[in-house]
This record gives structure tokens, C-alpha cells and sequence, in this order.
């Protein structure tokens, strides 16, 4: 093993938080963390902070917070004095000056989920789940100035299965991005930095909630796909008697539409519900979420409805 690294770990969402707990209990030490200010949250919008923050404390490692560091001159004098070996860098969210990749000896490198250069960018995970990729994975990369650029230390490919959520690839991510960087920092000396490709360049554009409005008119495989792509966030969804709907789940059926409107609900029952959707075909929702209510499998949603047949979900709440 090569000698033991004195790491600073910047992070801030539940994802660094796995990475982070992984690395604590295998024993490397991390001498700061630095995570983003504490936010508002909840319905009585209390300063809450970080996922990272809470296990960094709860292990007694010092928390840094800047604002920015572009801004504060103070905050990279911060950094400069810890003189570390390396910063692992997780979802951070916070733009990292040049200045600022340079101080560790070894530079930074970031756990980016997705198989670089495909899917550089905000929301590599989501991206790849509504673009039906086959696969994606784990880049471990050299941090520079541009938007994940960075030569590639290391590649771990995941393939995706027909029902991957954004949620499930998510955890799948974390897992193995945890455990790959900490083969990384054991033996740092064994990698080799590659250039990128520039055949395949992506970009994982931020999720946009107006992008989940359900469009019926699109086919049935699609909208699936979207549906498990805005799995957790931020929601497929849609109206019906003027009532928001979210639909966490669905399926693909042989069914026609036999012509009707898309939208329009063809088949209610006790345990099914069918939309026509476009290029004549079909949807099953199996989850369903009314404003105001929890999550439902199909049979409790349908508990008591008689009469949605031939109703149309449509994409606003005054049509």
C-alpha cells in the first residue's frame, strides 16, 4: 500500500454521503470536509445541513463551508493551509477555481456517474435513464477548468436493467462509486491518466420539472421510460378533473388504443387502469399519486372509483 493520504473531501448530497462513510470506514483519513451551507428546508423551512455535514461531525472531522471560493480569498487560504494530498470531490456544487486544483499535490479528482465524455453535466444519472442507455457507470477523473473534462483515472461500466429508475441507478452509483474510489486512494500510483475522447461528447443538461408534464401523444415505451427517469424527481405527471396526478410506476401492453384521444383512459377496474397513448399504443400505470395523497399501487388508487372510464388525463390543470 502506498503511503496513507491526507484527503479533503468535498461533497454535499446523500450520494457524497456514501462515498464518504465508505472511505471513513476504511479507514483513510480525511482531514477537512467541505460541504455547501446549510439550507432551508422541510414545511417550517429550518437551516438544515448537508447529509456530508451530518456524518462528518458525527465522526469529528472539521466542516468547511464557503459560500464561494471565486469570492473569498480567505476561503482558498482555507484549503492552501490544511496541505493535503489530494481532494476527492462528490457532487459538491460549488465551482472550483483553477487556483483551487492546484493546492493538493496530487490535484483533485472527481467521482462523476456516468461513462465519460457521455453525459458531462448536472444530471448524468436521470439523462441516461431517459435516453434508454444500455449502460453507464463510474469515471474517476482528474479535475480541470472545464465542465468534467478531466482525464480519466479510472472507468467501472453499469448496465442498466428494462425497469431502472433514476433512483435505483442512483443507489447503484453510489455504491460502487464508493467503493472505487477508495481502491483509487489506496494505490493512487497504479493509475494512469487518460485524455478524454472528444468522439461522443454529451452534455446531462439540469432537470427542468416542466419536463416531466406528460406529453400522451408520445408513445407508450417513451413515456415509461420518462416516468422512471423523473424517479424521484421530479415526478411524471398530469391532470385529471383538474386534479395533479404523479405517476411513479408503469408498463407497456400489447393493447391498441383503438383510436381514442391520447390520454383518455380505455380500461378501469378494480386492479387496472390503461391510457391510450400515441402511435396506437398503450400504458398501465401500476403507482399513482393524487395532490394530497401518498403513493398508491393501482388497486388502492382505484378503491372506490366508478366511473373514470373514457376520462382523459391532459397535460394542464384547466383543460
Amino acid at each position: 500500500m502506498n503511503k496513507k493520504l491526507k484527503i479533503i473531501f468535498a461533497g454535499t448530497p446523500e450520494i457524497a454521503k456514501v462515498v464518504l462513510e465508505n472511505i471513513i470506514n476504511n479507514d483513510i483519513d480525511v482531514s477537512l470536509v467541505l460541504t455547501q451551507p446549510d439550507r432551508p428546508a422541510g414545511r417550517g423551512m429550518k437551516l438544515t445541513p448537508s447529509a456530508v455535514k451530518e456524518l462528518a461531525l458525527q465522526n469529528g472531522i472539521e466542516v468547511f463551508q464557503p459560500i464561494s471560493f471565486r469570492k473569498d480569498p480567505d476561503a482558498i487560504e482555507k484549503i492552501r493551509d490544511i496541505n493535503a494530498d489530494i481532494m476527492v470531490v462528490v457532487a459538491y456544487g460549488l465551482i472550483l477555481p483553477k487556483e483551487l486544483l492546484s493546492i493538493p499535490k496530487l490535484g483533485c479528482v472527481n467521482i462523476h456517474v456516468s461513462l465519460l465524455p457521455r453525459w458531462r453535466g448536472a444530471a448524468p444519472i436521470q439523462r441516461a435513464v431517459l435516453e434508454g442507455d444500455d449502460a453507464t457507470g463510474i469515471a474517476i477523473m482528474q479535475m480541470d477548468e472545464g465542465l468534467d473534462t478531466g482525464d480519466i483515472l479510472l472507468l467501472e461500466r453499469v448496465f442498466l436493467d428494462k425497469k431502472e429508475t433514476s433512483g435505483s441507478l442512483h443507489d447503484k452509483l453510489a455504491k460502487i462509486g464508493a467503493d472505487k474510489i477508495v481502491e483509487f486512494l489506496i494505490n493512487y500510483d497504479k493509475y494512469t491518466p487518460q485524455k478524454q475522447s472528444e468522439v461522443g461528447v454529451s452534455y446531462a443538461h439540469k432537470l427542468d420539472k416542466e419536463e416531466a408534464r406528460i406529453n400522451w401523444s408520445e408513445s407508450a415505451e417513451l413515456i415509461e421510460r420518462k416516468i422512471r427517469g423523473y424517479n424521484p424527481f421530479p415526478g411524471a405527471f398530469s391532470f385529471l378533473g383538474g386534479v395533479l396526478h404523479k405517476i411513479w410506476s408503469a408498463e407497456v401492453i400489447n393493447n391498441k388504443n383503438h383510436g381514442q384521444l391520447s390520454g383518455t383512459i380505455i380500461k378501469a377496474n378494480d386492479k387496472e387502469l390503461h391510457i391510450a397513448c400515441g402511435d396506437n399504443s398503450a400504458l398501465a400505470i401500476l403507482e399513482i399519486q393524487e395532490a394530497g395523497s401518498k403513493r398508491k399501487n393501482i388497486a388502492q388508487y382505484l378503491q372506490g372509483k366508478t366511473e373514470l372510464f373514457n376520462k382523459v388525463f391532459v397535460r394542464n390543470e384547466d383543460e
